[in-house]
């Protein structure tokens, strides 16, 4: 699957100083079906989880938004 960031993805990363390749890292390995995902993760060198939301279609991955969650809201 090919991933994507959208302008808002690439602002909110900009933001919070996440880099691309580690959202990517996140996204890659999974087996994604069709439709849009939530994902909560750590990302290595990020005291608080990660939220990215990403819409698939076909073989195409566009992450809608990423940021780190607050304290307490871990999933």
């Amino acid at each position: 699957m090919k991933v994507k960031l959208s302008r808002h993805a690439k602002r909110r990363a900009k933001l919070y100083k996440i880099p691309e390749s580690g959202i990517k890292e996140v996204i890659m390995p999974l087996d994604l079906g069709q439709g849009e995902h939530e994902i909560v993760k750590n990302i290595p060198g990020f005291k608080l989880p990660m939220k990215i939301i990403v819409a698939v279609e076909g073989a195409l991955g566009t992450v809608i938004t990423n940021f780190p969650l607050k304290k307490g809201r871990k999933k």
